[in-house]
């Protein structure tokens, strides 16, 4: 794995670095502060975010936290030296996917980038899946108003009007969805036509 540190000391920064290549994983760089690591990311985006929580100008957390909004969301390993519940709290609430404290071992190390990768890529899939039932809802409406559309102005029941969909999505080789965008779009056209006088 690719992973950015943030750590403002430069000694524990260098011993991160060591244990991490030691692991086979790749440093892309190593910040100071949480305003160059979120520079540091844009550039060269890594696979993981490896960030100390107190730092100056951006704190790891906000860093973590900014990156995420600007859609550069990665699993994040925080490490600290400070063993205080209310950090552990706002580290849940920012996504943090680990949590180590000072002085790391290997061992540590590995297992929380493991568990950061793997619970990075089931919030991932969870986030497809909403996405794609939101759609599933999105096309669903769709069809139901298409629907409607063909049933007033052919005078159809429901299930001709359905039929009629399905048939000419079949024909067509398209989504059920996407025939019915096109008669929603062209809804003026099914419209009865008015007497002009």
């Amino acid at each position: 794995m690719r992973v950015l540190i943030a750590e403002d000391d430069p000694l524990i920064a260098a011993g991160l670095e060591e244990r991490l290549r030691s692991l086979g994983h790749e440093p892309t760089g190593s910040a100071v502060d949480g305003r160059q690591a979120v520079e540091l990311a844009r550039t060269d985006t890594p696979d993981l975010y490896l960030f100390d929580i107190e730092m100056p100008k951006l704190d790891g957390l906000q860093a973590a936290a900014q990156l995420a909004e600007e859609g550069l969301r990665r699993p994040v390993v925080v490490v600290t030296g400070i063993d205080d519940p209310k950090l552990i709290e706002r580290s849940i609430t920012t996504g943090v996917s680990a949590y180590l404290t000072k002085p790391v071992d290997s061992r540590e190390l590995q297992a929380a980038l493991e568990l950061a990768a793997a619970r990075h890529a089931e919030f991932q899939a969870l986030e497809a899946e909403v996405e794609r039932a939101q759609q599933a809802l999105e096309d669903r409406k769709l069809v139901e108003r298409a629907k409607g559309l063909l049933m007033s102005a052919l005078d159809l029941s429901e299930q001709d009007a359905f039929r009629r969909l399905q048939l000419t999505a079949r024909e067509r080789n398209l989504r059920l969805a996407d025939v019915a965008a096109r008669i929603v779009e062209q809804q003026r056209l099914l419209e009865p036509k008015r007497d002009p006088s």
